[in-house]
């Protein structure tokens, strides 16, 4: 028995619909994010190195805060069976161990190739201050409907 997924399609995605999806950020999460890319850049994994840098601390990967935004286009808007054709990111802010993140997506423009939807989102990633870590873009198609 197949499962069932919910989803925005094709046929019910509106401008301006909007989808959250948070986490706090842990040292054991930038651990296996290094771990399983293989960036173990000493900025994400050696106090030592990183009370050097700017940031005096160890902080993670960007594109963890990233991996949020795909994970609420994936499963929130527009969900499961989203393909996820582009994203655009700045890196503005840092983010440290224990920020809880925030990324936010929201419908912006509907493109209609004849065949499907291109959705373009709106997509940022903020802590719990409400300070902007991450700004940028997605393209996505919307899954179809029955």
């Amino acid at each position: 028995m197949q499962k069932e997924y919910k989803s925005i399609t094709q046929e019910n995605i509106e401008i301006g619909q909007i989808a959250e999806k948070s986490k706090r950020v842990t040292e054991q999460d930038v651990d296996m994010f290094a771990q399983t890319t293989g960036d173990m850049n000493p900025a994400h994994t050696d106090e030592e190195y990183a009370k050097n840098s700017i940031f005096k601390t160890k902080i993670a990967h960007g594109m963890l805060g990233a991996g949020l935004i795909s994970a609420t286009l994936g499963m929130d808007l527009p969900g499961p069976g989203t393909i996820y054709l582009g994203q655009e990111l700045k890196f503005i802010h840092p983010i440290f161990f224990d920020d809880v993140i925030v990324a936010k997506v929201e419908v912006v423009n509907l493109i209609d190739k004849k065949k499907f939807i291109i959705a373009e989102l709106h997509t940022t990633v903020v802590n719990q201050d409400g300070e902007l870590l991450i700004d940028g873009k997605a393209t996505v198609i919307p899954p179809k409907g029955e």
